[in-house]
């Protein structure tokens, strides 16, 4: 694969895993940040342009920030992160008829998912800050 159409794979993705973060902020089974990290990923290797657009972003460039310099999830995010997919569980558990299998897939997923944003800093350090 030539460099060229190394970058177009990569913005192409990187259009992709933005246009998945964007139905993330309305879907809760759809976690926004990190198809937005993957973008920025993609960018990064891809377009300058593109890649500061995104860290710069209005709505999701904060978020980029605080998690590429102190690996930081808000409290907020979390609450809702943790409690959209106690929903989705819920929904799919008790509404839905979903086969255990399902219900067990989604459940491990949701947990893991759990886990890993809540073991994460919920605040920027103390004296260090966004500039």
């Amino acid at each position: 694969m030539t460099e060229a159409t190394r970058k177009v794979v990569l913005i192409i993705l990187g259009w992709a895993f933005v246009a998945l973060g964007v139905l993330g902020v309305v879907l809760p089974v759809l976690p926004t940040t990190p198809f937005m990290l993957v973008a920025l990923w993609c960018f990064a290797r891809s377009s300058e342009r593109f890649h500061d657009w995104l860290y710069h972003h209005r709505l999701f460039g904060p978020s980029l920030q605080r998690w590429d310099r102190h690996r930081v999830i808000p409290r907020g995010a979390k609450i809702f992160a943790v409690s959209a997919m106690t929903l989705s569980l819920s929904y799919i558990t008790f509404v839905v008829e979903s086969p255990p299998y399902l219900i067990a897939t989604a459940a491990l997923f949701m947990a893991y998912g759990a886990w890993f944003i809540l073991t994460k800093p919920s605040r920027v350090p103390v004296n260090e800050d966004l500039d």
